[in-house]
Protein backbone atom coordinates (compact mmCIF):
# COMPACT_ATOMS: atom_id res chain seq x y z
CA UNK A 1 0.00 0.00 0.00
CA UNK A 2 1.29 3.68 -1.24
CA UNK A 3 0.63 5.97 1.74
CA UNK A 4 1.35 9.92 1.27
CA UNK A 5 2.15 11.09 5.06
CA UNK A 6 1.58 15.06 5.68
CA UNK A 7 3.19 17.17 8.46
CA UNK A 8 1.97 20.75 8.18
CA UNK A 9 2.93 23.71 10.43
CA UNK A 10 1.92 27.00 10.14
CA UNK A 11 4.14 27.89 7.63
CA UNK A 12 5.62 24.46 6.17
CA UNK A 13 4.78 21.38 5.11
CA UNK A 14 6.36 18.34 5.02
CA UNK A 15 5.79 14.94 2.90
CA UNK A 16 6.51 11.53 2.21
CA UNK A 17 5.38 8.90 -0.07
CA UNK A 18 6.28 5.59 0.78
CA UNK A 19 5.03 1.64 0.25
CA UNK A 20 3.84 0.27 4.28
CA UNK A 21 4.86 -2.87 2.78
CA UNK A 22 8.32 -2.64 1.76
CA UNK A 23 9.32 0.64 3.50
CA UNK A 24 10.51 1.89 0.19
CA UNK A 25 10.37 5.82 0.33
CA UNK A 26 9.73 6.85 -3.07
CA UNK A 27 9.51 10.57 -2.79
CA UNK A 28 9.82 13.55 0.09
CA UNK A 29 9.91 16.81 0.37
CA UNK A 30 9.05 20.02 2.06
CA UNK A 31 7.47 23.43 1.54
CA UNK A 32 8.90 26.08 3.44
CA UNK A 33 7.80 29.33 3.98
CA UNK A 34 3.75 29.35 3.28
CA UNK A 35 2.78 32.57 3.44
CA UNK A 36 6.04 34.10 3.67
CA UNK A 37 8.39 36.03 1.13
CA UNK A 38 10.68 33.49 -0.63
CA UNK A 39 8.78 30.66 -0.42
CA UNK A 40 10.02 27.22 -2.05
CA UNK A 41 9.42 23.25 -2.70
CA UNK A 42 12.82 21.24 -1.71
CA UNK A 43 11.93 17.74 -3.40
CA UNK A 44 13.57 14.49 -3.46
CA UNK A 45 12.70 10.75 -5.19
CA UNK A 46 14.68 7.56 -4.69
CA UNK A 47 17.85 7.34 -6.15
CA UNK A 48 17.32 11.20 -7.10
CA UNK A 49 19.08 14.32 -6.41
CA UNK A 50 17.38 17.26 -3.99
CA UNK A 51 15.59 19.85 -5.99
CA UNK A 52 14.69 23.25 -4.57
CA UNK A 53 11.59 24.58 -6.11
CA UNK A 54 10.89 28.50 -6.02
CA UNK A 55 7.64 28.84 -6.31
CA UNK A 56 4.75 31.01 -4.39
CA UNK A 57 3.08 29.64 -1.92
CA UNK A 58 0.50 32.35 -0.28
CA UNK A 59 -1.10 29.58 1.52
CA UNK A 60 -1.18 25.31 2.30
CA UNK A 61 -3.88 25.00 -0.38
CA UNK A 62 -1.42 26.03 -3.08
CA UNK A 63 1.22 24.28 -1.18
CA UNK A 64 -0.19 20.76 -1.06
CA UNK A 65 -1.56 21.30 -4.93
CA UNK A 66 2.28 21.38 -5.94
CA UNK A 67 3.01 18.16 -4.00
CA UNK A 68 0.23 16.85 -5.60
CA UNK A 69 1.28 18.17 -9.23
CA UNK A 70 4.89 16.74 -8.13
CA UNK A 71 3.73 13.46 -7.00
CA UNK A 72 1.68 12.63 -10.39
CA UNK A 73 5.18 12.87 -12.29
CA UNK A 74 6.15 9.54 -10.33
CA UNK A 75 3.74 7.55 -11.51
CA UNK A 76 3.12 6.07 -8.29
CA UNK A 77 -0.31 5.36 -6.65
CA UNK A 78 -1.32 6.99 -3.72
CA UNK A 79 -3.73 4.61 -1.65
CA UNK A 80 -4.38 6.52 1.51
CA UNK A 81 -3.37 9.84 2.77
CA UNK A 82 -1.93 10.14 6.63
CA UNK A 83 -1.64 12.95 8.57
CA UNK A 84 0.41 14.03 11.52
CA UNK A 85 -1.80 16.05 14.14
CA UNK A 86 0.04 17.51 16.74
CA UNK A 87 -2.73 17.89 19.24
CA UNK A 88 -5.38 15.47 19.69
CA UNK A 89 -7.05 17.13 22.29
CA UNK A 90 -9.93 14.96 24.77
CA UNK A 91 -11.42 13.35 21.57
CA UNK A 92 -8.66 10.72 20.04
CA UNK A 93 -7.34 8.11 22.43
CA UNK A 94 -5.99 6.44 18.97
CA UNK A 95 -5.68 7.58 15.40
CA UNK A 96 -8.90 7.69 13.25
CA UNK A 97 -10.45 7.57 9.83
CA UNK A 98 -11.51 11.44 8.91
CA UNK A 99 -14.99 12.48 8.65
CA UNK A 100 -16.43 15.85 8.83
CA UNK A 101 -16.96 15.25 12.82
CA UNK A 102 -13.25 14.00 12.94
CA UNK A 103 -12.14 17.27 10.85
CA UNK A 104 -14.48 19.13 13.31
CA UNK A 105 -13.14 17.95 16.09
CA UNK A 106 -9.60 18.36 15.12
CA UNK A 107 -10.21 22.26 14.53
CA UNK A 108 -11.96 22.08 18.34
CA UNK A 109 -8.85 21.05 19.92
CA UNK A 110 -7.03 23.63 18.02
CA UNK A 111 -6.35 26.28 20.73
CA UNK A 112 -4.35 23.58 22.66
CA UNK A 113 -1.89 24.03 19.32
CA UNK A 114 -2.78 26.69 17.15
CA UNK A 115 0.15 26.85 15.16
CA UNK A 116 -0.50 23.68 13.59
CA UNK A 117 -3.97 21.90 14.12
CA UNK A 118 -5.56 24.78 12.37
CA UNK A 119 -3.23 24.14 9.70
CA UNK A 120 -3.37 20.59 8.88
CA UNK A 121 -7.00 21.09 9.74
CA UNK A 122 -7.06 23.13 6.24
CA UNK A 123 -4.78 20.39 4.52
CA UNK A 124 -6.88 17.86 5.13
CA UNK A 125 -9.95 19.80 4.02
CA UNK A 126 -8.15 20.58 0.90
CA UNK A 127 -7.24 16.85 0.20
CA UNK A 128 -10.65 15.70 0.70
CA UNK A 129 -11.43 18.09 -1.86
CA UNK A 130 -8.84 17.65 -4.34
CA UNK A 131 -8.95 13.28 -4.15
CA UNK A 132 -12.26 12.47 -2.75
CA UNK A 133 -11.85 8.82 -3.64
CA UNK A 134 -8.54 8.64 -1.24
CA UNK A 135 -9.35 7.51 2.50
CA UNK A 136 -7.63 10.08 5.12
CA UNK A 137 -6.17 9.11 8.69
CA UNK A 138 -5.47 11.21 11.43
CA UNK A 139 -2.36 10.50 14.02
CA UNK A 140 -2.17 12.22 16.42
CA UNK A 141 0.87 13.09 18.87
CA UNK A 142 -1.40 12.61 22.28
CA UNK A 143 -2.98 9.61 21.16
CA UNK A 144 -0.32 7.73 22.48
CA UNK A 145 -0.55 9.33 26.24
CA UNK A 146 -4.30 9.70 26.05
CA UNK A 147 -4.62 6.91 28.38
CA UNK A 148 -1.86 7.71 30.82
CA UNK A 149 -3.07 6.68 34.37
CA UNK A 150 -4.54 9.46 36.05
CA UNK A 151 -2.30 10.11 38.54
CA UNK A 152 0.07 10.62 35.89
CA UNK A 153 -1.96 13.28 33.72
CA UNK A 154 -4.07 15.04 36.00
CA UNK A 155 -3.14 18.84 37.39
CA UNK A 156 -3.84 19.82 41.33
CA UNK A 157 -6.26 22.36 39.80
CA UNK A 158 -9.99 22.98 40.49
CA UNK A 159 -11.92 19.88 39.29
CA UNK A 160 -14.45 22.29 37.62
CA UNK A 161 -11.70 24.25 35.94
CA UNK A 162 -9.92 20.99 34.76
CA UNK A 163 -13.18 19.65 33.67
CA UNK A 164 -14.28 22.65 31.67
CA UNK A 165 -11.16 24.07 29.78
CA UNK A 166 -10.04 19.93 29.25
CA UNK A 167 -6.90 20.54 31.15
CA UNK A 168 -4.05 18.01 31.64
CA UNK A 169 -0.87 16.63 30.65
CA UNK A 170 -1.48 15.62 26.89
CA UNK A 171 2.34 15.14 25.88
CA UNK A 172 4.10 14.81 22.57
CA UNK A 173 5.81 13.12 20.35
CA UNK A 174 3.74 10.38 20.66
CA UNK A 175 3.97 8.75 17.33
CA UNK A 176 8.06 9.04 17.78
CA UNK A 177 7.55 7.37 21.06
CA UNK A 178 5.71 4.30 20.03
CA UNK A 179 7.96 3.81 16.92
CA UNK A 180 10.41 3.87 19.22
CA UNK A 181 9.01 1.26 21.63
CA UNK A 182 8.18 -0.85 18.66
CA UNK A 183 11.66 -0.82 17.29
CA UNK A 184 13.05 -1.30 20.22
CA UNK A 185 10.94 -4.30 21.69
CA UNK A 186 11.73 -6.05 18.28
CA UNK A 187 15.79 -5.55 18.22
CA UNK A 188 15.81 -6.97 21.45
CA UNK A 189 13.18 -10.40 21.00
CA UNK A 190 10.95 -8.92 23.34
CA UNK A 191 13.47 -8.49 26.23
CA UNK A 192 12.70 -4.93 26.55
CA UNK A 193 9.85 -4.26 29.30
CA UNK A 194 10.79 -0.89 30.72
CA UNK A 195 11.95 1.52 28.57
CA UNK A 196 13.02 4.66 29.47
CA UNK A 197 12.54 6.59 25.46
CA UNK A 198 14.48 9.63 25.09
CA UNK A 199 13.48 11.79 22.12
CA UNK A 200 16.19 14.30 21.88
CA UNK A 201 15.74 17.27 19.21
CA UNK A 202 15.13 20.56 18.67
CA UNK A 203 12.06 19.82 20.57
CA UNK A 204 12.90 16.77 23.36
CA UNK A 205 10.73 14.47 24.81
CA UNK A 206 10.72 11.53 27.68
CA UNK A 207 8.49 8.78 27.94
CA UNK A 208 8.06 5.89 30.43
CA UNK A 209 6.45 2.75 28.73
CA UNK A 210 6.01 -0.64 30.43
CA UNK A 211 5.30 -3.31 28.11
CA UNK A 212 3.66 -1.30 25.29
CA UNK A 213 1.67 1.45 27.73
CA UNK A 214 2.80 5.12 27.87
CA UNK A 215 2.91 5.20 32.02
CA UNK A 216 4.22 9.00 32.12
CA UNK A 217 5.94 11.66 29.69
CA UNK A 218 7.39 15.08 30.08
CA UNK A 219 5.54 16.87 28.12
CA UNK A 220 2.21 18.78 30.00
CA UNK A 221 -0.54 20.56 28.39
CA UNK A 222 1.73 21.89 25.58
CA UNK A 223 4.87 20.92 24.42
CA UNK A 224 6.67 23.95 26.71
CA UNK A 225 7.07 21.92 29.70
CA UNK A 226 9.88 19.39 30.53
CA UNK A 227 13.49 19.42 29.08
CA UNK A 228 15.56 22.04 28.29
CA UNK A 229 14.74 22.48 24.53
CA UNK A 230 16.38 24.31 21.85
CA UNK A 231 14.51 27.52 22.15
CA UNK A 232 11.94 26.17 25.01
CA UNK A 233 12.35 26.83 28.56
CA UNK A 234 11.14 23.42 29.95
CA UNK A 235 9.93 22.90 33.61
CA UNK A 236 9.98 26.15 35.46
CA UNK A 237 8.08 27.59 38.14
CA UNK A 238 4.64 28.30 36.65
CA UNK A 239 4.60 31.62 39.14
CA UNK A 240 7.87 32.80 36.74
CA UNK A 241 4.76 33.74 34.55
CA UNK A 242 3.35 36.00 37.10
CA UNK A 243 6.33 37.38 38.14
CA UNK A 244 7.26 38.63 34.58
CA UNK A 245 3.80 39.87 33.76
CA UNK A 246 3.74 42.07 36.93
CA UNK A 247 6.95 43.21 37.64
CA UNK A 248 8.58 43.33 34.38
CA UNK A 249 5.88 44.59 32.78
CA UNK A 250 5.44 41.93 29.93
CA UNK A 251 2.18 40.76 28.27
CA UNK A 252 0.85 37.01 27.89
CA UNK A 253 1.93 37.34 24.26
CA UNK A 254 5.24 38.39 25.13
CA UNK A 255 6.33 35.55 27.94
CA UNK A 256 4.71 32.89 25.43
CA UNK A 257 7.17 34.15 22.83
CA UNK A 258 10.10 34.44 25.22
CA UNK A 259 9.53 30.94 26.87
CA UNK A 260 8.70 29.05 23.48
CA UNK A 261 11.04 30.64 21.07
CA UNK A 262 13.74 32.90 22.79
CA UNK A 263 14.97 30.27 26.19
CA UNK A 264 16.33 26.88 26.24
CA UNK A 265 19.37 26.14 24.65
CA UNK A 266 19.59 29.52 22.68
CA UNK A 267 19.12 31.56 25.86
CA UNK A 268 21.48 30.08 27.82
CA UNK A 269 24.14 29.87 24.64
CA UNK A 270 23.31 32.35 22.18
CA UNK A 271 23.07 28.98 19.71
CA UNK A 272 20.03 26.60 19.20
CA UNK A 273 21.41 24.02 17.31
CA UNK A 274 23.67 21.65 19.50
CA UNK A 275 26.37 21.21 17.08
CA UNK A 276 27.19 24.94 17.66
CA UNK A 277 26.88 24.38 21.49
CA UNK A 278 29.30 21.87 21.10
CA UNK A 279 31.95 23.54 19.08
CA UNK A 280 31.65 26.43 21.43
CA UNK A 281 32.10 24.39 24.13
CA UNK A 282 35.31 23.19 23.31
CA UNK A 283 36.62 26.60 22.39
CA UNK A 284 36.39 27.30 25.83
CA UNK A 285 33.16 28.98 26.03
CA UNK A 286 31.66 29.13 29.64
CA UNK A 287 28.03 29.46 28.41
CA UNK A 288 28.13 26.61 26.18
CA UNK A 289 29.75 24.28 28.77
CA UNK A 290 27.04 24.93 31.22
CA UNK A 291 24.23 24.79 28.09
CA UNK A 292 25.63 21.21 28.43
CA UNK A 293 25.80 20.79 31.89
CA UNK A 294 22.20 22.33 32.60
CA UNK A 295 21.05 19.62 29.44
CA UNK A 296 22.63 17.06 30.85
CA UNK A 297 21.31 17.43 34.40
CA UNK A 298 18.11 18.33 33.83
CA UNK A 299 17.55 15.44 31.17
CA UNK A 300 19.34 12.85 33.51
CA UNK A 301 17.08 14.15 36.48
CA UNK A 302 13.96 12.90 34.11
CA UNK A 303 15.01 9.62 33.22
CA UNK A 304 14.68 9.14 36.69
CA UNK A 305 11.10 10.68 37.20
CA UNK A 306 10.10 7.94 33.86
CA UNK A 307 11.92 5.13 36.17
CA UNK A 308 10.00 6.10 38.98
CA UNK A 309 6.61 5.89 36.99
CA UNK A 310 7.23 2.21 35.97
CA UNK A 311 9.61 1.33 39.40
CA UNK A 312 12.79 1.27 37.63
CA UNK A 313 13.88 0.22 33.87
CA UNK A 314 15.80 -2.50 31.95
CA UNK A 315 16.44 -0.71 28.69
CA UNK A 316 16.86 3.52 27.81
CA UNK A 317 16.80 4.37 23.99
CA UNK A 318 18.31 8.05 22.36
CA UNK A 319 16.45 8.89 19.08
CA UNK A 320 15.80 12.08 17.51
CA UNK A 321 18.29 14.60 16.07
CA UNK A 322 20.23 15.26 19.35
CA UNK A 323 19.89 11.30 20.39
CA UNK A 324 20.49 9.61 16.94
CA UNK A 325 23.70 11.82 16.19
CA UNK A 326 25.54 13.79 19.01
CA UNK A 327 27.91 11.07 20.85
CA UNK A 328 28.80 13.83 23.06
CA UNK A 329 25.33 14.54 23.96
CA UNK A 330 24.67 10.53 24.29
CA UNK A 331 27.68 10.59 27.09
CA UNK A 332 27.18 13.49 28.97
CA UNK A 333 23.45 12.27 30.04
CA UNK A 334 24.82 8.85 30.39
CA UNK A 335 27.91 10.04 32.83
CA UNK A 336 25.11 11.49 35.00
CA UNK A 337 23.36 8.10 35.65
CA UNK A 338 26.64 6.36 36.05
CA UNK A 339 25.71 6.17 39.91
CA UNK A 340 23.07 3.77 39.87
CA UNK A 341 24.72 1.41 37.15
CA UNK A 342 23.94 3.10 33.40
CA UNK A 343 27.07 2.73 31.58
CA UNK A 344 28.00 2.68 27.73
CA UNK A 345 30.62 1.70 25.41
CA UNK A 346 31.99 4.94 24.42
CA UNK A 347 33.74 3.85 20.82
CA UNK A 348 30.75 1.86 20.42
CA UNK A 349 29.14 5.47 21.18
CA UNK A 350 30.68 7.08 18.47
CA UNK A 351 29.74 4.89 15.47
CA UNK A 352 27.61 6.83 13.05
CA UNK A 353 25.05 4.64 11.54
CA UNK A 354 21.59 4.75 10.54
CA UNK A 355 20.59 1.45 12.15
CA UNK A 356 19.60 0.71 15.60
CA UNK A 357 22.17 -0.23 17.42
CA UNK A 358 23.14 -1.32 21.33
CA UNK A 359 25.75 1.26 22.66
CA UNK A 360 25.99 -0.64 26.70
CA UNK A 361 29.48 -1.25 28.27
CA UNK A 362 29.11 -5.09 29.09
CA UNK A 363 28.88 -4.17 32.54
CA UNK A 364 25.98 -1.58 32.46
CA UNK A 365 22.69 -2.68 34.41
CA UNK A 366 20.32 -1.30 31.87
CA UNK A 367 20.89 -1.98 28.38
CA UNK A 368 21.35 1.59 26.15
CA UNK A 369 20.32 1.95 22.47
CA UNK A 370 20.61 4.18 19.65
CA UNK A 371 16.75 4.13 17.83
CA UNK A 372 16.35 6.59 14.62
CA UNK A 373 12.69 7.31 14.69
CA UNK A 374 10.35 6.83 12.14
CA UNK A 375 7.40 8.75 12.63
CA UNK A 376 5.84 8.67 9.04
CA UNK A 377 6.70 4.62 8.69
CA UNK A 378 4.44 4.79 12.37
CA UNK A 379 1.94 6.75 10.67
CA UNK A 380 1.76 4.95 7.36
CA UNK A 381 1.21 1.51 9.40
CA UNK A 382 -2.07 3.73 10.78
CA UNK A 383 -3.08 4.56 7.72
CA UNK A 384 -3.12 1.06 6.09
CA UNK A 385 -4.43 -0.63 9.39
CA UNK A 386 -7.10 1.25 9.56
CA UNK A 387 -8.01 1.98 5.86
CA UNK A 388 -7.85 -1.64 5.31
CA UNK A 389 -10.59 -2.10 7.52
Amino acid sequence: MNVLVINAGSSSLKYQLLDVDTREVYAKGNCERIGIEGSFVGHEELGGEKQKLEVALPDHKTAIKHVFDILKTIDKPIDGIGHRVVQGGWYFPESAVVDDKVLAQVREVAPLAPLHNYAEADVIEICRELFPEVGNVIVCDTSFHFNMPEKAHRYALPRDVVDKYHVRKYGAHGTSHRYIWRATNEFTNGQTHKLVSCHLGSGASLSAIEDGRDLETTMGLTPLDGLIMGTRCGTIDPATVFYLSRVGGYSIDEIDTMMNKQSGLLALSGHSDSRDIEDGAHAGDKDCQLALEMFYYRTSQLIMEMAQAMHGFDTMAFSAGIGENSDEMRLGVVKELEWMGVKIDEEKNKVRSGEIRDISAPDSKVRVLIVPTNEEYMIALDVQELLGK
